[in-house]
């Protein structure tokens, strides 16, 4: 065992012996873990130290800034000035997206409106 393990087990089993563990929220229940099997072993922590801080890869930013800037767009009018502007950028990241190899269909709504669709049918 390492060093830090030691230490951090050493810590955590003083803590229990004084009770200061027996009463933190979720106590008892079982543990939600993410499957990060398909992560290699080496690079698991840096993976979850940045899922912990908010970080995401590339694609998936600009897929939640596409989201963002969509919903903005929505909200403006067509002769609104910035209403261009941001079309533009758009355009702009629906093509990087594309070009990373991500499908663009949940900005124009399509998927959203056939899943309603299918929905109200059944």
């Amino acid at each position: 065992m390492w060093l830090l393990d030691q230490w951090a087990e050493r810590h955590i089993s003083d803590a229990q012996k004084r009770g200061e563990l027996d009463h933190l929220r979720g106590s008892g229940e079982p543990l939600v873990l993410d499957d990060d099997s398909h992560i290699p072993t080496e690079l698991r922590a840096g993976y979850r130290l940045l899922k912990n801080a908010g970080c995401l890869p590339p694609e998936l930013e600009l897929r939640r800034e596409a989201v963002g800037l969509n919903d903005l767009i929505k909200g403006i009018q067509k002769d609104d000035p910035r209403h261009a502007e941001m079309s533009r950028q758009l355009t702009l990241i629906e093509f990087k997206l594309r070009q990373a190899g991500m499908n663009t269909d949940f900005l124009h709504g399509e998927y959203c409106e056939k899943l309603m669709q299918r929905i109200n049918e059944e």
